[in-house]
Formats: C-alpha cells, structure tokens, sequence
C-alpha cells in the first residue's frame, strides 16, 4: 500500500516542474515581445517606413558565334560610355541641373532631338513665359476644372512659335539631348546617355562624379561581325540601347525578366537563339528610402555572358564560294539577254548530318545613296524566296513513278514530242534522244520520260492529238511523295521566316506534266539541297541546321569554353523506297556528270571527286523587282538555271545545290549554275586536301574586304543593266 502511494506523488511533482518550466519559457517571450513592441516598436516601424528593395537587372554581354573551325564570327568590342541612374524620387529640375553641367564636359550628338523635344524644353527653361500663352479666360477654365493639366501643356505647346524654337542655343540643344536620354530611362536603372566617349571624356567625367549625381563612366559592348557583310542576313542584327525590347514582343520579353532598354536579337541567328545568346544578367537590390534615394546596395548575382554558338559554317569556305558567285555573276550579265539576271544562291551541306557548310547569296542592287550596282549579300534567299526549278527535280518524278507502280526499273519510253488536243506538243529539249530507261531518261534529261511517267501516275491512256483525261488526284500523290524529299515541305532549318514555296492552282494535264519536269511549284534552294542529300545518303530527309553546339562562356576572351549541348543529326522522315529504287536514281544521277551525253559531261567529266547531280532549266516568268516596270501581267519570260549535286557519288560528303533565276531571256544563255558548282565543289575538295597536308593560308577578314572593295569596282560593268 505504501510502495503504491509513493509512486502516486511522484508522478504530480515530474509534472508540476514541466508546466513550470513551459511558463517560465512563455514569461520570458512574452517579455520579450513587450520589449520589442513598447520600447523599440516606433524605431522599427519607422525603418520599415523608411526603406523599400528594389531590385535592378544589369545587361550583361551577349554570347559570341563561332565557325566549325572555332574562328570568331561575331564578337563583343567594349567601348567606354557615360550612363545616368535616376532615383525614384529625382526630380525634373535636378535631372536638367545635371544635364547642364554634364554638356561642359562632353559633346552630345542632337541629331535625335525632335520638335516635341524642342517645344518640351522651352516650356521648361520659359516657365513665365509659357504661363502667359494661356489666356485669363483658359486659366478661369483650368480653375472650374474644365480644363485639364494636360489640355493647358497642349495649349502652350501649339502656342509656342517658330521664333521661339531659335532661340535655342547650340548649348541648349546639347542639354536638351542630354536631358532627353536621362528622362527617357527607368528609376534604378542605368541609362546610356553616350556611346563611344573619347578618352578625355571618360577622364572628366569621371574626376567630376561627385558634382553628377546619378551619372557614371562604365564600360558598353557593341557587338562586331569579324567578316564585315559576309553571311550577316543569317547572323542577323540587335536592337541597340535607343531600341530596346521591340514593341510587338514586349510583354513577352518583360515576363522573362527582360528590361525595357535591354539588347535583344531582332532577326535570324540572334533571334533565334536569344534565349541563350543573351546571357543571365547582373542583379542588384537596392534598399531605398521613400524619397527613393539609394541607403544601400547588395549583389544578388554577379551575372554571366551569354553562351557561345558554334556554326556548322566553314567562313573560308563561304568567303570563296561568295567570290566564286559574284565573279560568275558578272560573267553572266556580260552575256546578252541578261538584263533581269540580279541573283545566285548555293547551299552546300554535309547529307549525312544536315549541317549547312555554306549558306551564299548574292543580289546585284542599286544603292539608294550613291545610285551606283553593288552586290549585297543574300544568303536568306536560300530559304526566303523560291524559283521553278527545272529537271533538277527528276529525280523525285522517277522515285514517284516507282513507288506508284507506274513505272519499274527498267521500264522504257520512246522519246517522241507529245501532243495533246488543242495544245501546243510538248518535248524534249533535245531531238533523237531514242529509247530511254529511267536511268538514261535522267542523264540525257528527257522531258517526254517524264511526261509519260506523270500520265501513267494519272491514270491516263495517251494518244497523240487527243484529250488526255488524268485523275487530279495525281497532284496530290505528286506533291505528298515530293514533300519525303523536302520539295515542297518545310526544311526545318533553325532559323526563322523559312518558305514553302508556291504550288501551281491549276489541276490540267497539261499542267501536271509541266510539275513532273520542275515548271510548275516553285521550290527554295534550300529544299533543293535537302532533296539531293536525301537521294545521296539513301532515303534520309535530314534537318539541316546552322548551330552545331553551344558552348559554356569563359572569362578569357581568347578560349572557347566546354561543349554544354551538341547538336546531332535529326532524321525528319525516312523515304517510303525501295534501297534498288535510290540506286537508279543515284546510277542516273552519275552518268549525268561522268557519262558522255550526260547534260553535265562537259562541266564535271574531269572532277576527281567523282560527282553526280542533276542539271536543272526552267521556263519561267520573270517575277523580281523590276517586274513594275513591264506591262500589267505581261512579265517577260526568263529562264532559271539550277544544279543539284553531291560527291563523291559512291560515299558522299558534301551536296551542293545552285539556283541562278531569271538568267536570261530566249532560249539559248550561259550556263552559270554547272560553272558556280563545278568551281564550288572544286573549291571544297581543294580546300579539303590543303588542311590535309597542312598547307592552309586561310582567308582574314581584311583580305575579304579587299576582295569585296574590288569586286564593287568591277560592278560598275553592269550599272547599265539596271537602268
């Protein structure tokens, strides 16, 4: 009984120093808690009433581009600059003050100052003045609240006169310029207010600070293009620091953290890769007061350059196949009936992995400033315009044929001209070409191979001078097997404002004949090269592409850093064919370039690399800048020449595709597509070799300019031509 009791009233006591423990636990805070709120409460909350973070994000460098051959392309040049930072609370008086001061030590460009501008700053050195163009009864009117503030600022500034404006001073406008950049800015956040500052003003300015509030000397970064123009219409451009974030894209740009000031790609490469070409910004919070002035700042982060791109693009491969076309180009417009000829593209890519080893356009223009023929580079032409192709696209009418049943390899047609009822006959370029299979029918270019291909596909029994019924769906199968080659169909290319092309509207037999031998759709010189390196490597449509990795920034300008993401091959779609289907098509394509009587023979027979391809001539209607200088829809007919190509034709490396539109007029020209390919692909295979052996003397960028600056001379052959 007693053990019992004892155990009973030692339990209670256990208890008892816990529950006294607790309260002397919540005394204590609640102790604490009074300290807080009675004696340092006011202090407190008048420091929460005093300071208010701000957080500010600092641009930093963009990522740089590289080629295949890690040679910088585009790069970031520091230039010295003067910036402005207003406070919240700045207000306009202190901002002209400073302006004023700041126009002593530097000299602004006013060329941007507008005539609001003018009218602005007036009103504001001419407060009394302003306030008299106002009359009693307009002021009595303000006073009723009948008149806004804004109506009275619009009154005085229709008021203010010519005169007036004048008395401007040179002085008044550099500060007025100053002025405008510093009020045109966000608070906290730095402004350019001059780029490229000469030595001498970076040193005052920065000896005077002190007498500048809000202004700093810092380091800008403009960005360089190391070979001048070449393949700038790809590497595309950046809005400068007047620009900022475009309009159409700014609510997309501030939802990513983006300012309203900050840099950012505006067309092709640095567009299309801005998201890591821009880099992650600096961060720093400013802790202000409610005046807006700055009690401290704290970095947040330090910030990284943006990451580096490396092209697929070999630049002394593209510096010479842009010689090669602008040479080529006026050789051809000595020719006669060349006067609409403005224009070549070539496309070279690896068909195994789609990447593009040169993208080159050129585009003979009149200079808007100087009226004389320049040539300008028009390497987006490649994926932005299309031009009937001609024969060059034979190749996917025999696949087609193949693959419909209505023809079998080694199935033959006579080539005799075709005549259907009310039409005019259609042919060959050539007479006597015989019996032809299809392997022949590709060397020899036969049209009428191609004509009795497309009726079969059509479901059409042909009898000379009678109708020829055909199944409109022909164009569809056409256009469906086409687009397995890229004809047709988007490439996929990384880079933006690709086009498909135009497909004929018209359903007539006569019509789908024309499609089967390229006179119909047009296709882009690019899609050209997707079709030729699907024939090369077998049957694989492959995504070409002009970023082969993306590289991790380094803080010394002469590195590369490490590899973060490459970019492999992307296999769009596989070729519904047959492997036997391709190797005719591909035999085809060789006896075009290495056979007698092949329509290339005379061009390539003697290439090494052993070449196939197929040449291309297109009846066409002329259709370029010029064509508002004819009759209403009585554009002159032209004829556009292609070449599509790979080698060597047993293990391809490298595909080519050549477009030259609107060579010439009539029926008999040049033949500048087989003379661009042929020393194109001379060009690649002797470069190839030189690297082999280690005798390389790549081409700089100041001997590109040199060539450039002679080439503009030797254009002053075919000013006439534009006339």
């Amino acid at each position: 009984m007693n053990k019992k009791k004892k155990k009973k009233t030692h339990v209670p006591f256990r208890l008892n120093m816990v529950f006294f423990a607790v309260f002397l636990l919540f005394s204590m805070l609640i102790l604490r808690l009074g300290i807080v709120q009675i004696v340092y409460g006011e202090d407190f909350k008048r420091e929460i009433e005093r300071t208010e973070d701000v957080t500010v994000n600092s641009p930093v460098p963009r990522g740089k581009m590289y080629d295949r051959n890690m040679k910088p392309i585009v790069d970031n040049v520091p230039s010295k600059a003067i910036t402005y930072t207003k406070n919240q609370g700045t207000k306009t008086d202190e901002m002209l003050m400073v302006a004023e001061r700041l126009a002593k030590l530097i000299e602004k460009d006013t060329k941007q100052v507008r005539e609001r501008d003018k009218k602005d700053y007036w009103i504001l050195i001419n407060e009394e003045r302003a306030k008299k163009k106002i009359t009693k009864k307009e002021w009595s009117l303000y006073n009723e609240k009948k008149l806004d503030d804004k109506a009275i600022y619009n009154l005085q500034l229709e008021r203010i006169t010519e005169a007036e404006i004048k008395e401007l001073t040179g002085e008044d406008m550099e500060i007025l310029a100053i002025f405008r950049e510093f009020i045109s800015g966000y608070a906290l956040s730095p402004q350019i207010v001059k780029k490229d500052v000469t030595p001498e003003e970076f040193a005052v300015v920065s000896e005077n600070l002190e007498k500048l509030p809000g202004v700093d000397t810092t380091t800008d970064w403009e960005r360089k293009y190391t070979y001048q123009n070449t393949l700038k219409s790809i590497l595309g451009s950046v809005t400068d620091s007047d620009e900022g974030l475009p309009k159409e894209k700014l609510d997309y740009y501030l939802s990513r953290d983006y300012s309203r000031n900050d840099r950012v790609g505006k067309s092709y490469l640095e567009l299309q890769y801005e998201d890591v070409l821009h880099g992650q910004k600096a961060k720093v919070k400013n802790i202000t007061d409610k005046a807006g002035n700055v009690l401290d700042t704290k970095i947040i982060s330090e910030g990284q350059r943006g990451k580096d791109l490396v092209l697929t693009v070999d630049m002394d491969l593209q510096l010479a196949v842009e010689k090669i076309i602008e040479e080529e180009l006026r050789n051809a417009k000595r020719q006669p009936g060349t006067r609409l000829l403005d224009r070549a593209f070539v496309v070279m890519m690896d068909p195994k992995t789609g990447e593009i080893l040169t993208l080159a356009g050129k585009q003979i223009a009149k200079d808007e400033e100087t009226g004389t023929a320049v040539m300008r580079d028009f390497a987006s032409g490649n994926f932005t315009t299309s031009y009937n192709a001609g024969s060059a696209v034979k190749g996917a009418t025999i696949m087609t044929g193949f693959k419909t049943g209505a023809i079998t390899p080694g199935t033959h047609f006579y080539d005799t001209p075709i005549k259907i009822k009310n039409t005019n006959p259609k042919k060959s370029w050539k007479q006597g070409l015989g019996m032809l299979d299809d392997r022949n029918a590709l060397k020899v270019s036969s049209n009428v191979y191609m004509f009795m291909t497309a009726i079969k596909i059509g479901k059409g029994v042909y009898k000379y001078d009678q109708p020829l019924p055909l199944d409109p769906k022909a164009f569809d199968t056409m256009r469906n097997y086409f687009s397995q080659f890229g004809l047709g169909a988007r490439t996929g290319i990384d880079l933006p404002n690709e086009m498909v092309g135009f497909k004929g509207s018209g359903r007539g037999p006569g019509l789908l004949l024309d499609f089967s031998i390229g006179q119909y759709d047009t296709y882009t010189t690019l899609q050209l090269a997707q079709y030729v390196s699907t024939i090369a490597n077998g049957g694989s449509r492959i995504q070409p592409k002009m970023v082969k990795e993306l590289r991790e920034p380094v803080m010394d300008n002469n590195e590369v850093g490490p590899v973060l993401q490459e970019f492999g091959p992307v296999i769009l779609n596989k070729v519904d064919a047959k492997p036997e289907w391709f190797d005719r098509v591909q035999e085809g394509f060789r006896r075009v370039m290495q056979e007698p009587g092949g329509t290339a023979y005379g061009s390539f027979h003697s290439a090494e690399y052993k070449p196939a391809g197929k040449t291309g001539t297109a009846q066409a209607f002329y259709d370029g800048p010029e064509r508002s200088k004819f009759p209403r829809n009585e554009p002159p007919e032209v004829m556009n020449l292609s070449l599509v190509a790979y080698a060597p034709y047993n293990n391809p490396e490298v595909a080519i595709a050549v477009m030259v539109p609107w060579a010439y007029e009539g029926n008999r020209g040049h033949h500048a597509n087989n003379d661009i390919g042929r020393r194109v692909l001379d060009t690649y295979f002797e470069l190839k070799k030189k690297r082999m052996e280690g005798n390389m003397n790549p081409v700089k960028p100041d001997q590109e300019i040199e060539k450039k600056e002679e080439g503009d001379q030797l254009l002053e052959e075919v000013e006439e031509d534009l006339e």
